[in-house]
């Protein structure tokens, strides 16, 4: 089973829909006990991390995420679901997250001729080709939407780069976890492709 980890906040339902476009079927869910008896756990996400973050500890989900990583389940990360991942983001202030990878969340500061948020396709450059990126070509375009971005305190867990004023991490891999900036559910055929390589783990 995989389960879609609910705290109230994001697109559970188009990353379910787009599991199941692929044969793969999944549960929505706040219980920690579904949690403990997946198999597979994709943490997905849209919004604040202050409240994503709060909504977390008050359902009782930080630990059996945190467990279900160190017990090597495949785990997917996406958009906020991997800003979570990191210790500390700068979103509305300074707010502590899972702390499962080192590092922080950082807003985009740019020229003017930039907007932000980042919306839209962007291109992503492999730097280590995970499991997950499997049959999925270099410079393929994804879709983003955010403000801020993940810093990885070490740089070997970067899977994919993208390029926005500057090149930032747009993908983590390490060991059985790997989460994703962009969204897969939105990003066509090789979204797909990325999801049903992760389904296969």
């Amino acid at each position: 089973m995989i389960a879609i980890v609910d705290y109230q906040m994001g697109n559970l339902r188009s990353v379910q829909k787009a599991l199941e476009r692929i044969g793969s079927s999944a549960v929505i869910t706040s219980d920690p006990a579904d949690l403990e008896r997946a198999e597979k756990l994709v943490l997905p996400g849209v919004g604040a991390f202050e409240d994503a973050i709060g909504e977390l500890r008050r359902r009782e989900l930080v630990e059996p995420i945190k467990a279900a990583i160190a017990a090597g389940k495949p785990f997917l990360g996406v958009c906020l679901g991997l800003q979570l991942l990191f210790e500390v983001s700068y979103e509305g202030g300074r707010h502590e997250g899972l702390g499962v990878l080192p590092g922080e969340v950082v807003r985009f500061e740019l020229p003017h001729d930039y907007k932000v948020p980042h919306m839209g396709w962007n291109q992503g450059n492999i730097v280590r080709r995970a499991p997950c990126l499997e049959g999925i070509e270099d410079q393929t375009h994804f879709y983003f939407v955010h403000s801020y971005y993940v810093v990885p305190r070490d740089d070997s867990v970067t899977a994919l780069e993208a390029d926005y004023g500057g090149p930032f991490c747009a993908a983590v891999w390490c060991d059985n976890l790997f989460a994703t900036q962009f969204h897969p559910e939105k990003s066509q055929a090789n979204g797909l492709r990325l999801l049903k390589n992760f389904a296969e783990l």
